[in-house]
């Protein structure tokens, strides 16, 4: 299923800034970043459990605040792309 992560994180400390680098790597081993603060994810139910476990483990919640939209598994219909950095088929070959 592909799942849409969104996140705020508090940059305001070094700790703030220490989770922000935190929480973008977490996703990076997960999915494709698509904007600054946003990941498209290719998940099973099993990973995405474990993707919500690890990211909560890491923000503050009264600073900080995620987002998880799960767009299931008919989502090439539901996601529309206009301008720059065009769409990549996350689950296409890795060679371009």
């Amino acid at each position: 299923m592909l799942v849409l992560i969104t996140y705020d994180v508090s940059t305001v400390s070094s700790a703030g800034q220490k989770r922000l680098r935190k929480v973008s790597k977490v996703c990076q081993n997960y999915g494709q970043r698509v904007q600054n603060s946003v990941f498209e994810c290719i998940v099973d139910s099993t990973q995405f459990a474990s993707l919500k476990i690890e990211l909560a483990n890491i923000i503050d919640e009264e600073q900080d605040s995620l987002r998880f939209y799960q767009l299931g598994n008919n989502y090439k219909s539901k996601v529309e792309h206009i301008g720059v950095k065009p769409s990549v088929d996350l689950e296409g070959p890795l060679i371009f």
